[in-house]
């Protein structure tokens, strides 16, 4: 496993971070928690350190099986999570007033199972409260020492530095996959100038850039990836499957599953400090581990995006 360091920070995290939206075992289909459990075990065990969650994962079903997990290995982890979503039994709210955000971490720091959180993220900007007010709050709780550092997940350019303006941000979750490479014009540039890390969700496109999806699925009515994920779709299938085929060729010459191509490819690109992939079991966290050790060439990396912005550029980009 190789590891990076949060831009401005003392957090020297690995390339792959175990993203746990999955584990939360109400958007992703049925997850088994002690599967989960022991997926966690076996992503430390392979050397990855560096554990996303939030509350939203199943209304924090996530946060309170990452807490089991990592119980007595505290000192192995650099735990992120988040606040300003609630999950509903109707769907998601994003919400970042104060008294919230309070309650919030104090409910996260019981189910994670410590007094600390190494990264605070905000999951979601608010439209309905003013930023200053949240930001006021998560520099109090900051000052109070219930998390090391503030990062932000899903935010624009405006909004970035409108946070940076306020508070210290070190750190931004945008999706981004080769499928999904809408930042590259504007967010990646302001990062590497402004020396925010960048650590990305959504690498594998929800499992399609594993290569298992080699006709268009049906999921199941508990599994909701078809509708979160723009690439389930019968009119662009053919070049999907296109792509899938130049990322056989790859693997195959790299001697490694199609899913580390596509994790190698994101940690390539620039200002991509940890990328995060989601695991249901041992063997998935195992792997996902090993996908770090890939490295690409500029002939392999130029030709993958060659093939996206010939065939997929209106998905992509």
């Amino acid at each position: 496993m190789n590891y990076r360091n949060i831009p401005r920070t003392d957090l020297r995290v690995s390339e792959i971070c175990l993203g746990t939206w999955a584990m939360g075992n109400d958007f992703w289909g049925q997850v088994d928690d002690e599967a989960s459990i022991r997926s966690i075990k076996a992503a430390l065990d392979a050397g990855i350190n560096f554990i996303d969650t939030a509350p939203a994962y199943g209304a924090g079903h996530a946060e309170a099986v990452v807490g089991e997990a990592i119980r007595g290995n505290r000192d192995r982890v650099i735990l992120a999570t988040k606040t300003g979503v609630t999950r509903t039994a109707d769907g998601f709210i994003r919400d970042l007033r104060p008294e919230t955000i309070l309650r919030e971490i104090d409910e996260s720091l019981t189910r994670l199972g410590t007094d600390y959180i190494d990264l605070y993220q905000i999951h979601w900007p608010d439209a309905n409260t003013p930023l200053e007010d949240s930001l006021e709050m998560l520099a109090k709780l900051k000052e109070q020492g219930k998390f090391r550092y503030l990062g932000v997940s899903n935010f624009n350019v405006a909004l970035l530095q409108q946070a940076k303006d306020r508070v210290d941000i070190v750190s931004l979750q945008p999706h981004y996959s080769m499928l999904q490479r809408k930042i590259e014009d504007t967010l990646v540039p302001y990062c590497l100038e402004n020396e925010v890390g960048l650590i990305t969700y959504g690498t594998l496109a929800g499992g399609l850039l594993t290569g298992k999806y080699r006709e268009l699925p049906n999921f199941d009515p508990d599994d909701h990836r078809g509708r979160f994920y723009n690439y389930y779709k019968l009119e662009i299938w053919p070049q999907i499957q296109g792509l899938l085929q130049l990322l056989d060729s790859l693997a195959e010459a790299h001697q490694c599953p199609v899913s580390h191509v596509a994790i190698a490819w994101a940690l390539q690109q620039p200002g991509i400090v940890s990328t995060l992939v989601g695991a249901k079991s041992e063997k998935q966290a195992i792997s996902n581990a090993a996908a770090s050790e890939i490295e690409l060439t500029g002939e392999q990396i130029q030709e993958i995006d060659g093939y996206i912005r010939e065939k997929l550029a209106e998905v992509a980009f």
